[in-house]
């Protein structure tokens, strides 16, 4: 259920709207918008009768949220939402593009990354120190002490850095390291304890989609981050499995304007994680892009035959230069920048 507010209510009014909220025994979430004002109610709203809340003085309409997810759907909030990453916008009409390698090797291997991701006007870094892996024989991220080479690289050249969070035991420590952005991987897109300890927190959330997630799936995903605090979410599509085995997944680019319509937050992509292949990367970029996505997600390695992980699928520093360059001339014909 959300509450649209009159424009012309006082404080005092919309004060008094949100206690009377809270007298029922549900939580507020304020959404202010250009052109209105709307709360949305969480909690069990058979506790309110009839009429209780439209004859408050702030109050112009109650409306049902008929969607399943509701505080990250278009119906809680008509515009757009930015999310801002140490004031990087996600969301708006300049495009972001995150670059780094797949995991955290070295110092030396970070502090190449950076400065490449910099080189080629990359605005974020990515790197992972945990690893999920299909197999538990392969190399599963150097842990905490590959935070301390990501931070030191990417403070160097004033990046802010991504990097994924996989056990509710390390959000201490990536509290701890200043982490800017936390994703979420496709394996732990439903792991809902874990949404659940993210959405307490203030730090900003890069969701990917389930390998074989629906639509439907991964907005609930996102609700469970929102319904705890947390509204600094952006979704990244990153390829569903599919009977095709040629290429890693399928880039879902229906997906892209699909889920812009459904939702307010920013939608990314991950066009490496998708084809597998790094000559694919151009391609499938380029194509997100085109279709609406806010940004990307890129892996890049200073030595791609030497990475560690996904070596198949990385850019080398020349390869991202070029991308970008093109990328550039992308945005700007669709009016939108990079």
């Amino acid at each position: 259920m959300i509450v649209i507010v009159k424009p012309q209510a006082t404080e005092e009014q919309r004060e008094q709207l949100l206690r009377r909220i809270r007298e029922l025994g549900l939580q507020p979430m304020v959404s202010n918008g250009s052109e209105r004002t709307v709360v949305g109610l969480i909690g069990d709203e058979r506790l309110i009768a009839e009429g209780m809340l439209e004859s408050l003085p702030a109050v112009e309409q109650v409306m049902p949220i008929l969607k399943p997810y509701k505080l990250v759907s278009r119906e809680f909030k008509a515009s757009d939402s930015i999310v801002e990453v140490r004031g990087i916008p996600f969301g708006g009409s300049q495009i972001q593009v995150i670059a780094g390698p797949c995991s955290v090797e070295t110092p030396e291997q970070m502090r190449q990354a950076a400065a490449a991701v910099q080189a080629a006007g990359c605005r974020l870094m990515r790197g992972g120190a945990f690893k999920p892996r299909t197999s538990p024989y392969t190399f599963q991220g150097v842990g905490d002490e590959g935070l301390d080479y990501f931070r030191d690289a990417a403070d160097a050249y004033d990046l802010p850095i991504v990097t994924e969070l996989m056990d509710v035991r390390k959000i201490d420590l990536f509290l701890e390291k200043r982490v800017d952005v936390i994703q979420i991987g496709t394996r732990n897109m439903q792991n809902f304890d874990l949404l659940k300890e993210v959405g307490r927190l203030q730090v900003p959330v890069i969701l990917k989609r389930g390998m074989a997630a629906t639509v439907k799936e991964w907005l609930m995903a996102a609700e469970y981050i929102a319904a705890h605090g947390n509204h600094r979410i952006i979704f990244a599509e990153r390829g569903i499995r599919s009977f095709e085995t040629s290429y890693r997944n399928i880039l879902d680019v229906t997906a892209i304007p699909f889920l812009k319509k459904e939702t307010h937050l920013p939608v990314i992509v991950d066009p490496s994680h998708a084809g597998g292949k790094a000559w694919l990367v151009p391609a499938l970029a380029k194509a997100a892009i085109a279709a609406g996505a806010d940004g990307l997600l890129i892996e890049s390695h200073p030595c791609p035959e030497e990475a560690w992980c996904d070596a198949d699928q990385a850019l080398s520093p020349e390869q991202l230069a070029t991308l970008m360059a093109d990328l550039r001339k992308l945005a700007e014909a669709i009016g939108r920048s990079l």
